[in-house]
């Protein structure tokens, strides 16, 4: 307890809090699976729990995440939990708005202090190589059969 792991956050690391068991029960009552589960509470979330590959290991579940539905093997048949894809939807976007806001937090003072604020100083003439005059081009055709159709070459190309 209490070790770093990088979890969804990029460049950012959460703590685990703990771990809770909880049963869980997939199905209906005349044909379910049921399980006791670990889960490892790190940081507040949208989602209620993620299960992942161990979790469908142990239940022998298929997840196909194109229709939103897991299927596993119960007493009496077939076992299928279905979601919508609106809900989803909802999930990822608060899954969403609360990384952003984590990232934000915990980046805004790093960046207020390693940034220094510049102004443009408008009098200062722009670098030599930012723009050419026309003398340094010429006029080459596109298309032979459109004289109108013309691009700028420069002539001149810099040593480096």
């Amino acid at each position: 307890m209490g070790s770093p792991f990088h979890g969804v956050i990029p460049r950012a690391q959460a703590y685990l809090l703990g771990q809770i068991d909880l049963p869980i029960m997939f199905g209906s009552r005349n044909n379910f699976r049921s399980e006791d589960l670990t889960f490892e509470v790190d940081f507040l979330g949208s989602y209620h729990a993620i299960l992942g590959r161990p979790y469908y290991a142990r239940f022998m579940a298929i997840p196909n995440y194109t229709y939103l539905k897991l299927k596993m093997l119960g007493p009496n048949g077939v076992i299928t939990m279905s979601s919508v894809f609106s809900h989803a939807f909802t999930c990822d976007h608060e899954h969403y708005e609360l990384t952003t806001a984590v990232v934000n937090s915990s980046e805004l003072p790093w960046l207020g202090e390693s940034s220094v604020p510049v102004a443009p100083d408008y009098n200062q003439p722009t670098s030599s190589s930012a723009f050419r005059s026309l003398e340094e081009t010429k006029v080459v055709e596109i298309d032979p059969t459109n004289p109108t159709k013309t691009v700028r070459v420069r002539t001149q190309l810099p040593a480096k």
